[in-house]
């Protein structure tokens, strides 16, 4: 019995192995496009309403995106458990395993960043979106090793669009809809098409 649980242990390590080592084809553009769609039209929507009030609500700003973020979580987590299971088979478990390891600790981050400034700094959250696209970035450069290469320019978009966003809302130091529906609706069109054709070989 020992030396079956320890066959399974070392079959599990080398699946593994083989899960991190390998391109991650998991990731589906339409999901992904069609988040950034809804940032682009959620941004349009909420500086509609913008204008017709005297300033923002920060809860309800927060939860708009919050709920816009959880909205393309979902989608784009039921294309790639489907697409995993067809093109990675029998991988598919430890390939969705370790692509979710490589962006988990950024998301991670930017939660307890947005508790920690909501309970400390309000009056700094105008930061938040640059700050997100800031710790965003990272999780994409961290993916980059098992995806296409040009998902690097994706990383780099996030990258000077947070840096853009502290440096230009320090002048208003107010929240605006299109720091959040610019860069996170282009790049996330980015990487849809990134997926859709950085590819070297279609997809099965």
């Amino acid at each position: 019995m020992k030396e079956l649980r320890q066959a399974l242990s070392e079959i599990h390590s080398i699946r593994s192995h083989v899960a991190r080592g390998t391109e991650f084809r998991g990731y589906g553009p339409a999901s992904i496009a069609v988040s950034g769609i809804l940032a682009l039209l959620v941004a349009a929507a909420q500086a509609q309403w913008m204008t017709k009030s005297a300033q923002a609500d920060l809860m309800m700003w927060l939860g708009v995106w919050m709920g816009v973020a959880a909205v393309s979580v979902l989608l784009t987590g039921i294309e790639t458990f489907a697409r995993a299971r067809r093109v990675h088979v029998g991988l598919a478990r430890e390939m969705v395993q370790s692509a979710v390891a490589q962006f988990l600790p950024a998301v991670m981050v930017g939660f307890l960043l947005t508790v920690v400034m909501l309970r400390t700094a309000v009056q700094e959250c105008w930061m938040l979106p640059g700050l997100w696209e800031l710790i965003f970035s990272l999780g994409v450069f961290a993916s980059c090793r098992f995806l296409p290469r040009q998902m690097f320019a994706v990383g780099v978009w996030y990258l000077a669009a947070g840096l853009f966003c502290v440096a230009a809302g320090s002048a208003t130091r107010a929240l605006s809809p299109w720091t959040m529906g610019i860069p996170f609706g282009v790049g996330q069109l980015l990487v849809a098409a990134v997926l859709q054709f950085g590819y070297g070989e279609p997809l099965e």
